[in-house]
């Protein structure tokens, strides 16, 4: 199993980390939606400084997240999001649907 994990690293703050792939993503889109919907913050940035590698799957986490936080009436910001995904949700067309902030 790919090693990654995501958590609250401070109130309203998720810090996504590792390897995000096929594998860990079920687990990883269970827990973030959990994270979001149980916290008590009106706005959450998700932290994916520490995301090591990501496939497609990183950026379809990011979007679920961004669902789950709009579901809840709740703001979430990207931050630190690695090269590879940026490039990745380049291509997808999808750099506009991501509140990125540095």
């Amino acid at each position: 199993m790919s090693q990654a994990s995501i958590r609250e690293a401070a109130p309203g703050e998720l810090h996504l980390e590792g390897v995000l792939d096929y594998r860990s993503g079920p687990a990883l889109r269970e827990e973030g939606g959990r994270l979001i919907a149980a916290g008590s913050a009106e706005a959450w940035i998700v932290d994916c400084s520490a995301v090591e590698k990501s496939s497609s799957v990183g950026l379809s986490l990011l979007l679920a997240f961004l669902r789950d936080a709009q579901a809840q009436h709740k703001r979430l910001t990207l931050r630190g999001l690695p090269e590879d995904m940026r490039q990745i949700a380049e291509v997808c067309g999808l750099t506009e649907l991501l509140p990125l902030t540095e």
